[in-house]
C-alpha cells in the first residue's frame, strides 16, 4: 500500500477515537450512555440498526459466501429483511408502550415486566455472553481485513490493534457516539462498495465474459442452496430481531413507536437487497480473481474464502482508494463491534449488577466495557472463522431467549417458571450441541433443536400452572 492509503486509514481511525472522546463529555447519566436520552431521530436509528446488524462480520462473511456459493448467499440477509419487518409490526408496539411507562434501558428489563426478576437476571447473563461472542466476531473480522490489506501485519497483531481501538472508542462514547457515527459509517461503507468497489473489481477481473467463463452456472442462480441452509439462517437470524439487546436500545432511543417502526422498515430494505447483493457480488468477483490467478497464487495451504474479498480490494484498487475502501470496511466493523460491546456492558451493569442508579455509573460503565472488550479479544484469538463465531453467538442467544419473548407477547398470563426453565434448557442444549460437534439430524443447526426444547419446556410449565388442583373432601 502507498503512504497515502496509510494516511487516509490513519485519519479515519483517529477520527473515530476523537468522536468517542467528544461524546465522553456529553454523557451524564445511564440514560444518556445507554439509550441516548430517548431523543434520537428515526433516520439515524435506521442506519444505525442496519449498520449494527450487518456490520463487518456480515460484510466479510457475505464476501466469503459469494466466494464459495455465488449469489445464493444473498438468502442470508433476506432473513434479516423478514426479521426487521416482523419485529416492526409485532414487537415494537408492545415494547414502545411499556418502555414509555417504565423507562427501560435494557432488553431484560422488558422481560422483568412480563415475568419476574429471576427471568430478567437469566436473560441478562445469556445476552451478555452472546454479545461478548458477537463482539469477538467483529474484532476478528477487522483483524482479517487488516492482515489481508497489510501483508507485513500478522493476523494476531492485527487482532490486538483492531481490538484495542474498538474497545477504547466504545468505552468512551456511549450510545450517542455509536448511533451518530453509525450513520456516517454506513454511508461511507455503501458508497465505497457500490460506487468504487464493484465497478473497479468488475473491470479488474475481466468483465462479464471473464466472470461467466470462470465460474459454474450455479454461481449465478438463487437456487444453489439447500433447504436446510435456508432454514438454519432463518431460525438463527429472524429471532434475533426479537431478542437483540442492541435493537431494544435503539427502540428506546427512538422515543416513540412510529419513529422506531420507520427505522426498522428502512433497515430491512438496506439489508436486502442492498447489502446482500453488494457483499455477495464482491465475493463472487474475488472467486473469479482466484480462479484466474489474480489473487491467491502464492497462498500456502487452503485459501480462506473470507480473505478473498479484502485481498482482491488490496490488489486492484488504485492509490488513495485502497485506504478509502479499507476505512469503509472498518467503519462497518466498528459500527457493529461498538454496539455489541455496549449491549454486553449494559447487561452486566444494569441487569446483573443492578447498578443503574449508581453515583459512579459513568466510570463503572467505562470500566466494565473495557474489561469485556479485552475478553472479546481473547475469544477472537481462539476462533478463526468470523461467520461461524457470529452465528454461534446468535444461536446461543436465540435458543435461550426467543421463546419467553414470544410467550410474553402473545400469551395471557405468561408463566414465570416456564420462561426461566426454557431459557436454561434452550441455551444449555444449543451450547452443548455446538461444543460436542455432533452432526445434527437432517443437517439442521443446533439452535433449532435448542428452540424446540425451550418451547416444550415452556409449555410444560405453562399448562401445568393452569391445572386446577384436586381438593379431596373428607368422607361424610
Amino acid at each position: 500500500m502507498h503512504w497515502l492509503d496509510y494516511l487516509i486509514f490513519g485519519v479515519y481511525l483517529l477520527t473515530m477515537l476523537g468522536i468517542g472522546f467528544y461524546f465522553m463529555f456529553k454523557n451524564h447519566s445511564a440514560e444518556d450512555y445507554f439509550v441516548g436520552g430517548r431523543k434520537i431521530g428515526s433516520f439515524h436509528i435506521g442506519l444505525s440498526v442496519v449498520a449494527t446488524d450487518v456490520g463487518g462480520g456480515f460484510s466479510i462473511g457475505l464476501g466469503g459466501l459469494g466466494f464459495i456459493m455465488g449469489i445464493s448467499g444473498t438468502w442470508l440477509l433476506f432473513t434479516g429483511l423478514i426479521g426487521a419487518w416482523l419485529s416492526a409490526v409485532v414487537l415494537i408496539p408492545k415494547v414502545s408502550k411499556m418502555a414509555a411507562k417504565h423507562n427501560f434501558l435494557t432488553f431484560p428489563q422488558f422481560l422483568k415486566q412480563l415475568f419476574n426478576s429471576k427471568v430478567a437476571l437469566t436473560a441478562g447473563i445469556i445476552s451478555a455472553i452472546g454479545y461478548l461472542g458477537f463482539t469477538s466476531s467483529q474484532i476478528l473480522a477487522g483483524a482479517k481485513l487488516a492482515s489481508a490489506t497489510f501483508p507485513n501485519v500478522t493476523l494476531q497483531t492485527a487482532l490486538i490493534l483492531m481490538g484495542v481501538i474498538a474497545v477504547i472508542y466504545t468505552s468512551m462514547g456511549g450510545i450517542k457516539a455509536v448511533i451518530f457515527t453509525d450513520t456516517i459509517q454506513w454511508i461511507l461503507l455503501m458508497s465505497g462498495l457500490i460506487f468504487i468497489g464493484i465497478p473497479l473489481c468488475y473491470f479488474a477481473v475481466g468483465g462479464y465474459d471473464a466472470v461467466r467463463s470462470a465460474l459454474p452456472a450455479e454461481y449465478f442462480s438463487l437456487t444453489n442452496i439447500t433447504w436446510q441452509q435456508i432454514a438454519n439462517w432463518f431460525i438463527t437470524i429472524v429471532p434475533i430481531w426479537f431478542i437483540g439487546m442492541t435493537l431494544y436500545q435503539r427502540i428506546y432511543a427512538a422515543g416513540d413507536k412510529k419513529s422506531a417502526q420507520k427505522a426498522w422498515f428502512v433497515a430491512g430494505l438496506f439489508e436486502y437487497p442492498v447489502m446482500a447483493f453488494t457483499g455477495v457480488i464482491l465475493g463472487l468477483f474475488a472467486r473469479v480473481a482466484f480462479e484466474n490467478g489474480i489473487i491467491g497464487a502464492g497462498a500456502e495451504g487452503a485459501f480462506d474464502p473470507e480473505m478473498g474479498l479484502p485481498i482482491l480490494l488490496r490488489t486492484v484498487l488504485p492509490i488513495g482508494l485502497t485506504g478509502l475502501i479499507l476505512s469503509a470496511y472498518f467503519s462497518a466493523i466498528m459500527s457493529t463491534a461498538d454496539s455489541c460491546l455496549m449491549a454486553a456492558s449494559g447487561n452486566v451493569i444494569t441487569d446483573i449488577f443492578g447498578k443503574q442508579n449508581s453515583n459512579k455509573i459513568m466510570l463503572l460503565s467505562q470500566g466494565i466495557t473495557l474489561l469485556l472488550g479485552f475478553t472479546a479479544i481473547l475469544i477472537a484469538w481462539k476462533v478463526p472463522n468470523v461467520l461461524e463465531l457470529m452465528l454461534h453467538s446468535y444461536s446461543f442467544m436465540v435458543s435461550g431467549l426467543f421463546i419467553p419473548v414470544i410467550a410474553g407477547i402473545f400469551l395471557k398470563n405468561p408463566n414465570n417458571n416456564g420462561a426461566f426453565w426454557s431459557m436454561i434448557t434452550g441455551g444449555t442444549a444449543t451450547l452443548s450441541l455446538i461444543l460436542s460437534g455432533i452432526n445434527m439430524p437432517f443437517g439442521l443447526d443446533a439452535n433449532i433443536y435448542g428452540i424446540l426444547l425451550a418451547a416444550i419446556t415452556y409449555f410444560f410449565f405453562h399448562f401445568m400452572g393452569k391445572r386446577t388442583p384436586v381438593v379431596f373432601q373428607p368422607a361424610s
